[in-house]
This record gives C-alpha cells, structure tokens and sequence, in this order.
C-alpha cells in the first residue's frame, strides 16, 4: 500500500479545524487525486480540551509546536497559528531543520521573514506552500507560479482584504458612516484583534508583497509597500464618488517600473462598472496582468474556514504528488532586492474640498491647479446651508507630485477650509 503523507497541525482555529473536516470527510477524495492517502498524526494549539466542533482526540498531542514540528511521524507541517515571530517562526524553522515540508497560511511570517525561510528550507532540499496566505480560497499563488510561469507579469493589482471591502460597500448600500460600520464589523467579528491590521491595510500589504515577489522575481519587500488605510474614507466621499460613476476600493497595486518596484495598498476610485467596482462584501479579486496571456481576473472567497482551509489542502495534496516548486516561484537564492520606487505614474485624481462661498473661490482653485499642470476633467459644486460648499474635482492625469504641491497651494487661497482630500484613481 502506498505510504501516507503524514500532516502535523499547529493551530486549531478557524482555519485548522477546516483543516482537519477537509480530511476526514474527503479521505478517499485525497487520496484518489495525490495519488496516495493523507492523514493527520498530530495536533498543537493552545488548549487542549476544548469543542472545537470536530473530533481530534484520534491524533498525538504536543503542547509545544516546535515539538510537533520535529515528530518523526510528521512529514508535512502545516502551520496555521499566525504571528509575524514567536512559535509560529520557530516551529518553521525547526520543521525546516528537521527535514519537513511546510504549508503555511501566515502571510505576516512570509512577508517579514520569507527570504530567510525560503533560503533555509530550498537548502534542505524542503518546500514552503501558502497559497491559504493570500486571498483564501483564490488559487492566486498557483496561478503566478504555474498557469502563468510563461508570461511576464506587468502588474498585479487586487482587492484582498474581505473585511475592508465589507465596511467600503456597507457604508454605500446603507448610507452609514466608517465609525458605525466599523463597530458593526467588529461585532460580526471581521476584525482582527487588532483592527489596524485590516483597516490600516497592513493584512493586505502583506498579501501585495508576497504577490510582487512571486511576480517580479525579486525578494519579498514588504518595508516597500507605500501603505494607507481606509480610516479616513468619508461617507461623502462614498457618496460623491458614486455620484461620479465611481466606487471607492482599498487596492493593491505591484508593478515594475523603470525606477523600480511600485508597491502600494492605499485607497482607489475604480469606475462602478468595472469587475472591481462591481465587487461586494467580504469577497476578494486578484487582477494578473501578462505579456502573453493579457488581463486574468480572480474572484472569490478571501477568508473564512472552508476556503482558507481548501487553500491549505491545494498546497498539501501537491506536495502528495510530489510536485515541489521553489517558495516564490523561483530559486530565492537568486532573488534580487528590488530597487523601491515611489509611485510616479500619471493617474486621474478625485478631489474634495470644503470651499468658502466667496466671489471668485472657483476660479482661484482653477488657478492653483492650473499653475501645478494639473487640468480639471469634471467638477461638481453641490448644495449647502453653511458659508462653505462642498465642492467636487475629478482631474485629468496628472503625477501625485503636482498634486501635492497642489493642495499645499490651495491652503494659501483663503478660499479652502481644512486640507483636501485627494484619491487616486486606478485604471482598471
């Protein structure tokens, strides 16, 4: 009888328990397509006795990850705890160290110290799989690695964070404002314990490094990400960018340029009508742009523990196959440290400012915009009961440092109240 390949499973959370149903119920599915059974051994997590909804007292325990890691009746260690360092980074180390493959949904881990986990475990002659890392039960990492391994990628672009998108199309279909819809979010328990992870959009930048160092083939550079959250997103200007025929995403965008990497997860306008903008609640898209095959578009399921949990089983059933893919596509003792670029490209920008209802207020931000080469495309005053109006721009393209230099001018009219707010707007 073929052998089975034996899991070791640290993290019986949302996603490990997922984990553990795939296994049981679908044995015979396992096996028949890796070609040999799979089965778990042994289980790690913080308690012990605990209803978890599933049955895991036919496995070994170990208290001690990095224990669990080193079993000798372990040849895969799926590691499913989390956290950038402490036990979730030493246990991986020692599953290296001991000669094991490992699948991993720590996107934080990879992105801080992927380089050094892909040098050690490529050196042992092991393989590190975490397509359950990036955008859940979308086969995004495969995709980069395999389906598109002819092509040279020229950007990848995406929304990846579902709980950022959930609070974004919540405030549009209800009308509310962020504070409400981030309390209701919190609620319903789509924040991570802490918030700014989603809504800083750090969950996010880490998912958009990993991509571009697959993409690009060069090494993970997370400290490369030009990041902002969704914090300050108004629901005027959910408001007014729909008005305009917009909805507003936060985005990751990786693309190589002649300066360099272009990283950024920050705040979008997309048109509505586009597969981005037409994108709600708590669901992913992963946008692949290649020489050869053009524009792929990837939907789906960005969390949860059946799709998190399929991504881990992808990952396990190749290794069952004996399919062995270096981490980031590629040998990452040849990746080379992208030089940082920042984003330089000329893009359409959405402006909102406060103006004071005076003679001549227009045609003195004309003026400012004008003298900063930047044109204006459309503009929309809209109706006020106060000495100040809410007044909306879209301009042609124009580069982010004209922009700024922009808004600082319009401090000194005497016409704007507060600072502007200034969104980009991404062609999609």
């Amino acid at each position: 009888m073929t052998t089975p390949l034996r899991l070791g499973i640290a993290g019986l959370g949302t996603v490990g328990v997922g984990v553990v149903k795939i296994v049981q119920q679908h044995a015979d599915l396992l096996s028949r397509r890796s070609g040999r059974p799979v089965a778990i051994t042994a289980v790690s997590a913080r308690t012990r006795h605990k209803d978890r909804g599933v049955d895991v007292e036919a496995y070994a325990w170990e208290d001690d990850p990095v224990a669990l890691a080193t079993r000798e009746d372990v040849d895969v260690f799926v590691e499913l705890m989390g956290g950038s360092d402490g036990p979730a980074k030493a246990a991986t180390e020692a599953a290296i160290a001991a000669g094991k493959d490992v699948v991993t949904a720590n996107k934080a881990m990879l992105a801080i110290h992927g380089q050094e986990l892909a040098e050690a475990a490529e050196a042992a002659g092991r393989v590190i799989r975490f397509e359950a890392a990036v955008a859940g039960g979308i086969p995004v990492v495969k995709a980069l690695t395999e389906g598109l391994a002819g092509n040279e990628i020229t950007r990848v672009m995406g929304v990846m964070n579902g709980t950022c998108n959930y609070i974004l199309t919540r405030m549009q279909s209800a009308g509310l404002p962020y504070d409400e819809v981030f309390e209701e979010a919190s609620k319903l328990g789509y924040l991570e314990a802490d918030p700014e992870l989603d809504v800083g959009g750090i969950d996010a930048g880490h998912k958009l490094a990993l991509l571009a160092s697959i993409a690009f083939g060069t090494r993970v550079d997370f400290g490369g990400v030009e990041l902002e959250g969704i914090g300050e997103i108004t629901i005027e200007d959910i408001h007014r960018a729909a008005d305009m025929g917009f909805r507003i995403k936060l985005l990751g965008v990786a693309q190589m340029t002649g300066r360099g990497l272009e990283q950024r997860m920050t705040p979008c306008l997309v048109p509505a009508s586009s597969p981005l903008g037409q994108l709600e609640g708590g669901t992913n898209m992963v946008v692949l742009e290649g020489d050869s095959v053009g524009q792929i578009v990837l939907r789906g399921a960005g969390a949860g523990e059946g799709p998190t949990a399929s991504a881990v089983m992808a990952d396990v059933i190749d290794i069952a196959r004996g399919i062995r893919v270096a981490t980031f596509g590629q040998p990452a003792a040849g990746l080379e440290q992208a030089r940082r670029a920042r984003v330089a490209a000329a893009a359409p920008y959405y402006l909102r400012m406060q103006l004071q209802d005076k003679p001549g207020a227009l045609a003195k931000v004309a003026a400012v915009l004008g003298d900063a080469g930047i044109s204006i495309d459309r503009m929309r005053q809209y109706g006020h009961a106060e000495p100040t109006a809410p007044v909306l721009i879209v301009t042609h393209k124009t580069t982010r440092d004209a922009l700024e230099l922009a808004r600082s001018a319009l401090a000194g009219t005497g016409v704007v109240e507060g600072s502007p707010v200034a969104i980009r707007i991404e062609k999609v």
